[in-house]
């Protein structure tokens, strides 16, 4: 397999119980450090792509591969740290803003993973314009645009090699969608974050070459 790929599908068949399948031997490769935009008609099967290669869904046949390791071969929680995903309408937890941000450090199963700096904290939430927010406030009464932005710092204080995002902006009016696409294009070209976003919003600075996914008809395809 070739090293730059990070992700790989092979021959990847899958469909939910009693539904028409929705992938047919897919197969197709995930290039490391690329950003990728994700389109296709609705229920074409976008965000199950996600969860395949977070392996929230199992695929009935075929194989995928995270850097030339069968997904089953990984622990799932350790699996899903690298592979992180961050879903349409995120969830908070009842508590506070810093409650829901370190909730990832306070399972048994992360004991291992160092406590984010609080400075690195603040510095992300002032990327996204959350730094008005404070640390004591209580999650649920943000809005659900804050609450998008706040999960997606949650999870990158996990400092994941792949981000998976399903309309990470769709809350978003413009100037706090241009905050998160500029602070994810730079994490991109500055650590080689790979990135896979489902989005129809192009609000870029031109400092990433984006590639192109398009699913539709049991495919996924690269695109314009």
């Amino acid at each position: 397999m070739d090293k730059n790929n990070i992700i790989d599908f092979s021959g990847v068949t899958f469909g939910f119980p009693e539904q028409a399948i929705l992938f047919k031997d897919l197969s197709l490769s995930i290039r490391k450090g690329a950003f990728y935009r994700i389109k296709g008609p609705s229920g074409a099967g976008k965000t199950t792509f996600l969860r395949l290669i977070n392996r929230l869904e199992e695929p009935v046949s075929g194989k995928i591969r995270f850097k030339g390791k069968p997904l089953d071969t990984y622990p799932p929680p350790q699996l899903r740290h690298s592979l992180l995903l961050i879903q349409q309408t995120p969830t908070v937890v009842d508590g506070s803003v810093e409650d829901n941000l370190l909730l990832p450090f306070s399972f048994k199963n992360n004991s291992h993973l160092k406590r984010p700096r609080q400075e690195k904290i603040e510095r992300l939430l002032a990327e996204v314009h959350l730094q008005d927010v404070s640390m004591n406030d209580h999650a649920m009464t943000l809005s659900v645009g804050q609450i998008q932005r706040l999960c997606l710092v949650r999870g990158l204080l996990l400092s994941p090699e792949i981000l998976l995002l399903d309309e990470p902006t769709s809350a978003l009016d413009g100037e706090s969608a241009f905050a998160v696409t500029t602070l994810l294009e730079r994490l991109n070209v500055e650590s080689g974050l790979t990135v896979l976003a489902v989005t129809h919003k192009k609000q870029d600075r031109g400092n990433v070459t984006y590639r192109g996914l398009e699913v539709h008809h049991g495919q996924v395809e690269e695109c314009p």
